[in-house]
C-alpha cells in the first residue's frame, strides 16, 4: 500500500480570480429583493439571479418575417424592453443590463444608425415617468461621449429623473463594446498612477463601466445565435448563459421566467 506523504500547505497566488468574481452588495433598495408573485415553477428568492444580462438579437429577422422595415423591428423591439421591465421588478430582479447599441453598430446603414439614435430618445423621452414610478434607475454602459448631442442629452435627462429608483438598476449599454471597455478600464488605471505590481483583478473590475455592481449571474441572447458579441467579456467570465431561439420581439414574460427556472437548476461551482 502506498505511503501518505505529508506535504507542506499548497501556496495560493495572493491575487486569485475568485476576488474578483465575491459577491457584490446591491446598491438597490430592499425592495429589489423581494420576488413576489413568483408562481411555484420559479426559483425561490434566494435563487433568483441578482444581475440578468440581456442580448437584444433578432429585431431586423422579426421585421422582415413581418414583410416591415428594420427599423420596425427595432421599435417592435422597444415595446418588448417594456414589458419586460415590468416583468423583471415583479420577479425582484435588482439589476438589469440590456445590450441595445454596440460600437459596431456604427457599421450599419446611416438610416438605421440613424434611427436607432431616434428611438432611444423617444423611448426615454416617453418612458421616463413610467420608469421613475416603477422605482427603476437608468445607468449608461458605454462611450457617451461619440454620440449625437441630442442622444446625450435624453439620455442626461433619463439618467438625471430617475436617478432615485431603488427597484431595479437598468444598464443600457449603448454605444458599447466589452473590448473598449476594457481599453477605457485599463486607460483610467494608467492616468491614476497606480504601480503596475497593484493592478489586479479587483482594480480592473473597479474600473469598468459597471464598477461597483455584481456580474451577470445570467446572461440571456435571443434570436438563436451563440455567441457573445463582444458584450460584458471580462463581467461574463462565471455567468450562465441561456440562449433563446425567440427573436426579440417575441420575447415575453413567459420566456424569461423560462430563463430563470433554467438558471436555477444550474450548479454554479465557479472552479471550486
Amino acid at each position: 500500500m502506498a505511503r501518505l506523504v505529508a506535504r507542506t500547505p499548497l501556496a495560493r497566488p495572493t491575487d486569485a480570480p475568485p476576488i474578483a468574481h465575491a459577491p457584490s452588495p446591491i446598491v438597490l433598495g430592499e425592495a429589489a429583493l423581494t420576488g413576489a408573485d413568483a408562481p411555484d415553477r420559479l426559483a425561490s428568492a434566494e435563487e433568483t439571479p441578482r444581475h440578468v444580462a440581456i442580448i437584444m438579437d433578432g429585431n431586423r429577422r422579426w421585421a422582415r418575417a413581418h414583410g416591415l422595415p428594420e427599423l420596425e423591428g427595432h421599435a417592435a423591439g422597444v415595446e418588448t424592453i417594456r414589458s419586460l421591465l415590468k416583468h423583471a421588478v415583479k420577479r425582484g430582479i435588482p439589476i438589469l443590463s440590456l445590450y441595445a447599441f454596440s460600437r459596431e453598430n456604427w457599421a450599419r446603414t446611416d438610416e438605421e444608425v440613424t434611427g436607432l439614435f431616434a428611438l432611444l430618445e423617444s423611448a426615454i423621452r416617453n418612458e421616463t415617468d413610467e420608469l421613475r414610478r416603477q422605482g427603476v434607475r437608468i445607468r449608461l454602459l458605454g462611450r457617451l461621449e461619440e454620440l449625437p448631442e441630442a442622444t446625450q442629452q435624453s439620455i442626461d435627462g433619463g439618467l438625471t429623473a430617475t436617478a432615485q429608483g431603488e427597484r431595479l438598476l437598468l444598464n443600457i449599454a449603448f454605444n458599447y463594446a466589452g473590448r473598449t471597455e476594457i481599453v477605457d478600464a485599463v486607460r483610467r488605471i494608467i492616468a491614476s498612477g497606480v504601480a503596475p505590481e497593484a493592478i489586479d483583478e479587483q482594480a480592473i473590475s473597479n474600473s469598468l463601466y459597471t464598477a461597483g455592481l455584481p456580474d451577470p449571474d445570467l446572461v440571456i441572447r435571443t434570436g438563436g445565435d451563440q455567441r457573445m458579441s463582444n458584450f460584458l467579456v471580462w463581467q461574463a467570465a462565471y455567468s450562465e448563459f441561456y440562449f433563446c431561439s425567440k427573436l426579440w420581439p417575441d420575447f415575453d414574460a413567459g420566456a424569461f421566467d423560462d430563463a430563470l427556472v433554467e438558471y436555477a437548476s444550474r450548479l454554479r461551482r465557479f472552479g471550486r
